[in-house]
Parts: structure tokens; C-alpha cells; sequence
């Protein structure tokens, strides 16, 4: 349905080499307004915690700030950068940091120390990633892997909205992206039960016990089922997630709310439980436009070409 022959996987927030001090940004992908701005914002969302280093607001527009003005002397190395928030940005504009949080000095002593933290702290890479590269590898299969920075890039120059599906789509060394989809399917892992016989009450007492046999008529909880039911208050087609009883009577969660007390002889199998559910959504909107014309292995966009 599908063949896989390359695998590009997005291992690391940012790119730690793009960054490292004593080395200029070099190279098409590197200049100023390309990749080289989008790693650097991605390395000090992860450094700073996502909020305003001055006031400590979140969920706000970030602004990147020097911490030493440049018009004091101040250099453009990731070491003197942090984020703003646009008041405490505009309020402290080319003042010295000292100066500027004379009145916070443990305030400032907190900032100076976090803006020498290397970059190794921020960028340590958690044992799950090593260990998906470590599986992909173990294919045979051609794996490049690539940075948040990268993908955040990647998605600007084709347009795409921001989500789980296209940030995929976006990953790696990426020549052109001519499509995307209008419908994914998200599968989600909804476990596949319990082992525990009773449900405890708000105090921790047995409120009830639960049967042995998980399977009852057949059916087990989380299967996905259709039911036909011909008349009554439920009539039609019914397809979903079944909650079994062991009096026949089910219910089931379809897409629209939940249908109770289905009788299980209008009920048919689709697919057993596998411990995760399926749904389908919508996409975001791909306006039906194309996007940048093939333009070589993760470089800008080619002279001339623009998007329709």
C-alpha cells in the first residue's frame, strides 16, 4: 500500500552543530532568515521555558532579545540571546541588563547564569529518541534524522498549517511537498482493559466486582462493531466501539455520541480489540493550491519559483 524506502526522523528540537559557539552559521541553509532563525528560536523556546525572561510571562508573543545590546557592544552568538516578552522588550531596548534589572539582582544573576548553560543541557536527547533511531536503523532501511528547527522551516516554505500530521510530512531533508491529505486516520492507544475484579469507591472500598470472562455474546469491550438495528427509537446503522455486559445489552460509541442498549443480536464484528481505537478527521485546509516547486535536497525554494 505503501513502500517505504527512506525514513526521516525528527531526533532533536533544534541542531546543536548549527549552533555551537565559535562556528559561524554557513552555507544557503544557514543564512539569516532561513533555517539559521528557526533553530535558533527553537534552541531558546527549550533554554528559557517558553516564557519572557524579564517577567516570566507565558502564552504571550516571545520577542528574541539581547541580553548585552548589540549596540553596546553585544554579540549575535546564541549566548547572549533570550526571549521577551514585546513590553519588557520595548521597555528595556538598547539599556544595559545590569542596569536594566538593578532593582531584580537575583533576577539578573538567574539570567546570566542560564544564558552561559551550554547547550549540551538543553539539548539532551532522552533515551526513547536514541532508542527509535537505534529500531529504525536496525531496517535496513536509509535513515537521515533532522531537528525541530528543520521541520519548522520546511513547513514555512510550503505554507502548511501547523499540525501532527504535516509537522510529519515536513521532516528531514525535504525537496518539495506537492500534496497533502484532506483526511488522516488517528489511531489512538486505549489500553486493553483491566486486571483489577473491583471498582473502589471514593474511600477505597469494593464498590462492585467485575466478571471473570472479559468476552461476553461473542464480544469483548473495544471492539469495533456495526449494528443494525431495523426499528425502534434506534433504528439504523450504528458503527463504533461496543461496552459489553453480560446481559446482552450493549453500548456502543460511535462518532455522533453514544447509542445504549443495543441488543447484541443486531450487532456484528468489524474488528477485534487491539488495545487501540481508530477515528478518521479532517485535515487542515490545503486551499487546493500547490506549493514550492522542486528546488534540490533541502535547499530554498528555486529562482523564480513562488507559490500560486
Amino acid at each position: 500500500w505503501a513502500p517505504v524506502a527512506a525514513v526521516h526522523v525528527e531526533k532533536v528540537s533544534f541542531d546543536t552543530h548549527a549552533l555551537s559557539a565559535g562556528r559561524p552559521l554557513e552555507g544557503a541553509e544557514y543564512q539569516q532568515g532561513t533555517l539559521a532563525g528557526y533553530e535558533v528560536r527553537e534552541y531558546l523556546l527549550a533554554k528559557w521555558g517558553r516564557a519572557c525572561a524579564y517577567c516570566g510571562k507565558q502564552d504571550v508573543p516571545l520577542n528574541i532579545d539581547h541580553i548585552h545590546p548589540r549596540s553596546r557592544g553585544g554579540s549575535d552568538r546564541v549566548s547572549n540571546l533570550t526571549l521577551a516578552c514585546i513590553p519588557c522588550n520595548q521597555t528595556k531596548n538598547a539599556t544595559p541588563v545590569q542596569e536594566f534589572l538593578k532593582d531584580k539582582p537575583a533576577l539578573l544573576a538567574e539570567i546570566l547564569k542560564q544564558a552561559k548553560a551550554p547547550l549540551r543541557d538543553a539539548a539532551a536527547v532522552n533515551t526513547t529518541r536514541w532508542a527509535l533511531w537505534q529500531a529504525l536503523q536496525a531496517t535496513g532501511l536509509p535513515v537521515h534524522t533532522a531537528s525541530g528547527g528543520r521541520t519548522k522551516w520546511n513547513r514555512s516554505r510550503t505554507g502548511a498549517p501547523k499540525s501532527h500530521t504535516l509537522d510529519a510530512l515536513h521532516v528531514g531533508h525535504l525537496e518539495s511537498v506537492t500534496a497533502w491529505p484532506s483526511t488522516v486516520l488517528v489511531a489512538k492507544a486505549t489500553g486493553r482493559g483491566t486486571y483489577t475484579r473491583t471498582t473502589p469507591d471514593r474511600y477505597g472500598f469494593p464498590r462492585l466486582v467485575r466478571p471473570r470472562s472479559k468476552l461476553h455474546h461473542g464480544f469483548q469491550t473495544g471492539d469495533l462493531v456495526r449494528a443494525n438495528i431495523p426499528a425502534g427509537k434506534k433504528a439504523g446503522i450504528h458503527a463504533g466501539r461496543v461496552l459489553v455486559r453480560s446481559s446482552g445489552s450493549f453500548d456502543i460509541t460511535t462518532r455522533h455520541g453514544r447509542i445504549t442498549g443495543i441488543n447484541h443480536r443486531h450487532v456484528r464484528h468489524l474488528q477485534r480489540a487491539d488495545g487501540y481505537g481508530y477515528t478518521t478527521r479532517k485535515e487542515a485546509d490545503r486551499h487546493d493550491r500547490p506549493v514550492w516547486a522542486r528546488s534540490g535536497p533541502g535547499g530554498p525554494p528555486a529562482p523564480g519559483s513562488s507559490p500560486a
